[in-house]
């Protein structure tokens, strides 16, 4: 078990994923693209912060031998840094994965390029994050995760035609559920290819 070899994550939850240039189609999608509200927005943050774990995991973790981690600086694709502590294990005779991982990403810069108009960002995403659950590495498997972060901070544009997002919890007072001014806390589950959970307070779910 201790020499099993971690290759998971190359699919997320069972649905591929593409980052980078030109991924998903070339153009971008048309310019009449319906308006993205509030929500809407939300969710490709979401998306982006997702997919940016997985590129920085199949970079780090990925197809090393289970056990400790400890990746102390990973460049990511367009600037930034991560860096990846923690435990993985694998459970081979049902071939799931078991993740206990803290990411701290220090303006981590990914794109994303889609004809799909909310499958479009280039975000900066600065914070530490956890990632606790089971991988689903063979078919017939489900992926559950949790990924939480007291304070992130997520800089650049989402959607298509891109659209500006700021989130670093800077909220109105007075709310009861408001968090403290400078933090953007995120609590997100996913339960197989479905991704839902907060964005400084804010609900949403989207569909990897």
């Amino acid at each position: 078990m201790n020499k099993a070899i971690i290759g998971l994550l190359g699919l997320l939850g069972g649905a591929a994923l593409a980052v980078g240039p030109g991924c998903g189609g070339a153009g971008g999608p048309s310019p009449s693209a319906p308006a993205c509200d509030q929500t809407c927005l939300d969710q490709v943050a979401m998306r982006a912060l997702r997919i940016t774990l997985k590129e920085v995991f199949n970079g780090t973790v990925q197809s090393t031998a289970v056990g400790a981690k400890d990746f102390p600086s990973y460049g990511c694709f367009l600037g930034g840094t991560a860096s990846v502590k923690g435990n993985v294990t694998s459970n081979a005779s049902v071939g799931t994965t078991s993740v206990d991982l803290t990411y701290v990403l220090d303006g981590c810069h990914y794109i994303s390029v889609d004809t799909d108009p909310t499958q479009n960002y280039d975000t900066i995403l600065t914070g530490t994050v956890t990632e606790h659950g089971i991988i689903a590495v063979q078919p017939g498997n489900t992926t559950v995760l949790t990924i939480a972060s007291d304070a992130m901070t997520f800089a650049g544009t989402v959607y298509s035609p891109p659209i500006p997002y700021q989130a670093d919890g800077v909220q109105d007072a007075g709310g009861p559920d408001a968090a403290p001014a400078g933090t953007c806390p995120v609590q997100l589950g996913q339960d197989g290819n479905q991704l839902s959970g907060t964005i400084c307070g804010r609900a949403a779910g989207v569909a990897l």
